[in-house]
């Protein structure tokens, strides 16, 4: 005999979190906030050249289905109906670039990830375009022209790709961040399937305006970009569509936003000047600005923060982003081989207690805010005979808490009131070590959710709350409060500044490495230009740097 389905107070409501590194569907309890369950997928990243950062489409969109079935099938075990769950939303990575084939359904070529660097040399023949004393690009978007955003990803595919450039001539092509390409196909695909998006997923694709929140034809003249390839651009809040396939067949999909959007709200951030930090494979700091479209003079962005309903006014913010943060961990495992798994930086990092004077700047992509510098490439320094593994993974750690302090002083400078503590949240919280070390370089106390699946919640939130779904009442009466753990600053202000000023003199020489002659701009290789003694000099320090650093005699 069946197990009775088990009683469960208040509607359920799901969220899919689709990140560079993984997809993931939880269900919540929206009457108390409770995630009851998750199912998670690994996800592979594709290097095709230096500097190229490439994902599958069709495996991404696999994973989702995949997170959904064995979610609801944990949701059996545990005897919960999943009738009750009433609504899902759709969280992403922003930025990260797709086109496909609306008549097959098929991609025409792998998404472009926001790390891509591919498009460096169509940035910079864009830059010489824009006059200097008009940025109308900054001045309608909030963002610097960057190989980040979404704009020159589509603007390299059209140049390049034939089959994109074949499906826009024949009227066939769709373009969309992951968003986009997820609820097209879980409302139907080829067979009625909604193109939408979201204002906070629209704001980070150089193609929107943030201020009249619609589709630029001056910025779509400019990057060359035809206007119907381009989603709806919807609400953050509302039903889009319906799912058309699987378990949750015919349950809403009624919340979209980038990642970081959802973790401002799954962190209740909804009053200005309330902000958050998420550690994940980059480092997001967003901090609201209410209506006011705030624009830096320090290197940050201006972004659209959320919209959650039609008739509901749309909130902006103030955002530093920083390329490498959980990234530089599985470089470490993956490119050095100096971890088994990622969890295992902090026992390292515990081992020895400090860098001993070992700065490692994970440029990797350039540096993002607040310099902007496509041009930076990573460099470990400060290395002796005596520096080891562990050194090495508590500098990494070190790199993620020091790229935040740079981006919260640019904050503390355009907002003009210096944080008297910081709400973070992202998988990395779970490290102590980097929350002390946090706290430790920030010099104001670091304040971690008990639950660290923020961004899952801010979706499902805006899911439950959407018009004619209303099961999630974002009232602040209503809203359940979250049990934080704190962590105090324990070394001197001195210390923490001397680090700090020692860190950035290690970011300036991380600066100007790439050139015209590097083999990132299609040239020969870098040593091709040296002369032989020194191109075996290098080399072999580089074998002698890997020996020591792996721990070989």
């Amino acid at each position: 005999m069946a197990a009775p389905k088990k009683a469960v107070e208040g509607p359920l409501v799901g969220a899919v979190v689709q990140t560079t590194n993984s997809s993931r569907f939880s269900v919540f309890n929206s009457k108390t906030a409770e995630l009851l369950t998750h199912y998670q997928v690994e996800l592979t990243q594709e290097f095709p050249k230096e500097g190229w950062v490439e994902q599958d489409p069709k495996e991404i969109l696999q994973s989702v289905y995949e997170c959904i079935e064995k979610t609801c099938e944990k949701l059996d075990e545990l005897h919960i109906d999943i009738s009750n769950i009433k609504a899902i939303g759709v969280s992403n990575q922003r930025e990260t670039a797709i086109v496909w084939d609306k008549l097959t359904g098929e991609p025409l070529y792998n998404a472009l990830v926001w790390l891509d660097l591919r498009t460096q040399a169509t940035v910079e023949n864009l830059s010489k375009k824009i006059p200097g004393s008009n940025n109308f690009v900054k001045s309608k978007t909030g963002l610097p022209l960057s190989t980040y955003f979404s704009a020159v990803k589509l603007r390299w595919m059209l140049d390049n790709v034939r089959k994109v450039q074949k499906a826009v001539e024949d009227g066939r092509a769709l373009f969309g961040t992951i968003d986009s390409w997820l609820i097209w196909s879980l409302t139907g695909g080829v067979n009625g399937g909604v193109h939408c998006t979201d204002v906070s997923n629209a704001s980070r694709t150089m193609l929107f305006n943030i201020h009249s929140l619609e589709w630029d034809k001056d910025l779509c003249d400019f990057f060359e970009i035809p206007t119907d390839i381009l989603p709806k651009v919807c609400s953050s809040s509302e039903i889009y569509g319906h799912m058309k396939a699987g378990s949750l067949e015919g349950v809403p999909i009624s919340g979209c936003l980038g990642d970081q959007s959802a973790a401002l709200i799954g962190q209740m951030c909804f009053q200005e000047g309330q902000a958050k930090n998420t550690y994940d494979t980059g480092c997001f700091l967003l901090c609201n600005t209410g209506r006011k479209c705030v624009f830096s003079e320090h290197g940050l962005l201006t972004t659209v923060a959320y919209k959650l309903g039609r008739d509901k006014p749309v909130i902006y913010a103030l955002e530093g982003s920083v390329a490498i943060a959980g990234a530089v961990v599985r470089w470490l495992k993956d490119n050095l081989g100096i971890l088994e798994t990622p969890e295992e930086i902090e026992i390292l990092a515990k081992e020895v207690g400090t860098s001993y004077g070992c700065y490692f700047i994970p440029a990797f992509s350039g540096l993002y805010a607040p310099y902007w510098e496509p041009s930076a490439r990573g460099i470990i320094c400060g290395l002796t005979q005596f520096t080891n593994k562990c050194h090495i993974a508590f500098a990494a750690l070190e790199a993620i808490c020091f790229q935040t302090r740079e981006i919260l002083d640019a904050m503390n400078r355009d907002c003009g009131v210096p944080f008297s503590h910081l709400q973070v949240d992202g998988k990395m919280t779970n490290n102590r070590i980097l929350m002390q070390l946090q706290a430790d370089i920030l010099h104001i106390p670091i304040v971690k959710p008990n639950i660290t699946e923020t961004v899952a919640l801010g979706v499902a939130m805006a899911a439950g709350a959407a018009k004619e779904v209303d099961v999630w009442s974002l009232e602040p009466d209503n809203l359940t409060a979250i049990v934080m753990e704190q962590f105090e600053p324990q070394i001197k202000v001195t210390e923490s500044e001397v680090r700090y000023a020692t860190w950035k003199r290690a970011v300036m020489k991380s600066m100007g490495w790439v050139t015209a002659q590097s083999p990132e701009s299609g040239n020969s290789s870098i040593f091709s230009s040296l002369p032989l003694g020194i191109f075996i000099v290098s080399s072999m320090i580089i074998l002698i740097g890997a020996r020591y650093i792996s721990g070989i005699p």
